[in-house]
């Protein structure tokens, strides 16, 4: 074997043949240029392998795709709070369990939300919107009261 083949990589062989000499970086501009292309090729890896984005600027598309989310309104934030109340009532299955829960205080909870809403609103919502408002805030205590009253009564 020769002598460059048993010396370890990355030592450079002594000048003089005394102790051997630490290895020696050399910077020039071809190592930048090296870098930058890695770098670029790895950018456009990454792009193939990420999933496409649709003209809403989500991930993921096809059949799955969702609807577009609609404008924040009051009245979105009334119909959200009252879907809350209806679950915490028992309105809709749970989807691991496929059973019904209720839970009374979380239902009072979204309840005295939507009276929050109401007095906060006072005087500022068109008449279409407060006509939603009180519309889900009696039905959503009409449901309450329903529900207290068979829990009560069983």
């Amino acid at each position: 074997m020769a002598e460059d083949e048993q010396r370890p990589q990355g030592q450079v062989p002594p000048a003089d043949g005394g102790e051997q000499e630490k290895p020696k970086i050399i910077v020039d501009d071809d190592w930048k240029a090296q870098a930058r292309a890695e770098k670029e090729r790895l950018a456009k890896e990454v792009e193939k392998e990420a999933p496409a984005e649709d003209e809403a600027g989500r991930a993921g598309g096809g059949a799955g795709r969702r609807q577009p989310i609609p404008p924040a309104t009051i009245t979105s934030l009334i119909n959200q709070v009252a879907v809350q109340v209806a679950a915490s009532l028992g309105a809709y299955e749970d989807p691991t369990t496929k059973r019904r829960y209720v839970d009374l205080e979380l239902a009072k909870y979204h309840v005295d939300t939507l009276s929050v809403l109401e007095k906060k609103t006072k005087g500022n919502l068109t008449d279409e919107e407060k006509r939603v408002l009180d519309r889900v805030l009696y039905e959503s205590r009409m449901m309450y009261v329903q529900m207290a009253q068979r829990i009560a009564s069983s």
